[in-house]
C-alpha cells in the first residue's frame, strides 16, 4: 500500500513538471540539432531539413567572421565589459535592496516595495526605449528640459558616446533589481530573528549585523547566482543595446556587442550558418567559465558550488 502511494505521488510530481519539461525540450534541446549549420555551407535543397543535410561541410570557415572581422574586439570588449559590470553593480545593488527591505518592520509597506521595484522586470524593452527616448531626446526631453531650465546647454544624447556606458548599466540595473532582490530577499527572511536580537544585546551595529550575519547568510546564493550570469557573459541582452540605443550607428563604439552585430549582419547577408556559429561560440565559452569557475569555488568552499 505504501509502495502504490509512493507511486501515485510520484506520478503527482512528474505531472507538475511535465509543462516545463516539454518546454525545455522543444525550445532548448530540440534546435540543438541545427549547431551543425555551423560547420556547413546552406544551400537550399527542397525543404530545409534536407538542405541542411546535403549542404557542403566547411569546417570552420564560419566562425572566421568573429575573429576575422575588424570589429572583433570592440564587441567582444562590450559584451564583456558590460557583463561583467551588470554583475558585479547589479548583485551590489540588489543586496543592498534585500536587506534594506528586510529590515522593514511592517509586512505590507514591504510588500509594496518589491512590487514597485519587481514591476520593470514585466516591462519589454520596447517599452523602455520609449521611456529612455522621452528622458533623452534631443529636442523636447524630460533631462534637456531640466538642464535648459538651469541655464545649461541641451545635450545630443544620441550622438555621444561618452554618456552610454553609464545609461545602459543605469537602466540594466533599474529593470533588473527587482528581481534579484526578490531572490535575496527571501534569504534574508529566513535568517532566525534570534541571531539579530542576540548581536543588539552584545552591542552590534546594524552595519556589524550585517556584515556578520546577513551578508554570511546570503554568500552562498550570491556565488550561485553569479555563477550561472558568468556563463552568460559572452551573451548580451539584445532588447537592451538594440531597442535602448535606437540601433543609431554613431554609438557603435560602446553599444555593438556580439549578439547586435550577428543582427545586422543577418539581416544584410542572410548568413544563418555564421549567426549558428556566432551563438555556438558564445555558448561554449559560457559553458567553459561555468565549469572552471564552479571548479575552483568548489575547492575553496565545495558547499557553495554548483555541483
Amino acid at each position: 500500500m505504501k509502495y502504490r502511494k509512493n507511486i501515485r505521488l510520484s506520478l503527482s510530481l512528474l505531472l507538475m513538471v511535465l509543462p516545463g519539461f516539454v518546454w525545455v525540450f522543444i525550445m532548448s534541446y530540440l534546435p540543438m540539432g541545427g549547431v551543425i549549420l555551423a560547420f556547413k555551407r546552406l544551400r537550399f535543397k527542397g525543404s530545409f531539413i534536407n538542405s541542411v543535410i546535403s549542404s557542403e561541410w566547411v569546417g570552420l570557415k564560419n566562425f572566421r567572421f568573429l575573429f576575422g572581422s575588424s570589429d572583433a574586439w570592440v564587441i567582444t570588449r562590450n559584451t564583456v565589459l558590460y557583463n561583467f559590470a551588470f554583475i558585479v553593480l547589479g548583485t551590489i545593488a540588489a543586496v543592498s535592496l534585500a536587506i534594506l527591505m528586510g529590515n522593514m518592520l511592517r509586512t505590507t509597506l514591504r510588500s509594496f516595495y518589491q512590487t514597485i521595484f519587481l514591476f520593470p522586470n514585466f516591462i519589454s524593452w520596447v517599452v523602455v526605449s520609449y521611456f529612455t527616448l522621452a528622458f533623452l531626446q534631443p529636442t523636447n526631453g524630460l533631462l534637456n528640459s531640466w538642464l535648459a531650465a538651469f541655464g545649461v546647454e541641451p545635450v545630443e544624447w544620441y550622438s555621444e558616446i561618452r554618456h552610454w556606458p553609464y545609461i545602459l548599466i543605469i537602466t540594466n540595473i533599474w529593470k533588473g533589481i527587482g528581481f534579484g532582490a526578490s531572490l535575496y530577499l527571501a534569504q534574508v527572511l529566513s535568517i532566525d530573528r534570534a541571531l539579530y536580537e542576540a548581536a543588539k544585546i552584545d552591542g552590534a551595529t546594524t552595519w556589524q549585523q550585517i556584515t556578520h550575519i546577513t551578508l554570511p547568510f546570503l554568500r552562498r546564493l550570491i556565488i550561485v547566482l553569479n555563477l550561472l550570469a558568468l556563463g552568460n557573459i559572452f551573451r548580451a541582452d539584445f532588447g537592451l543595446f538594440f531597442q535602448v540605443t535606437q540601433n543609431v550607428g554613431l554609438l557603435y563604439p560602446v553599444t555593438d556587442v556580439i549578439d547586435t552585430y550577428v543582427y545586422r549582419s543577418l539581416i544584410s547577408s542572410g548568413d544563418i550558418p555564421m549567426a549558428t556559429a556566432a551563438g555556438l561560440y558564445q555558448s561554449l565559452v559560457g559553458f567553459v567559465l561555468i565549469i572552471s569557475t564552479n571548479a575552483l569555488v568548489r575547492k575553496l568552499d565545495e558547499e557553495s558550488s554548483l555541483f
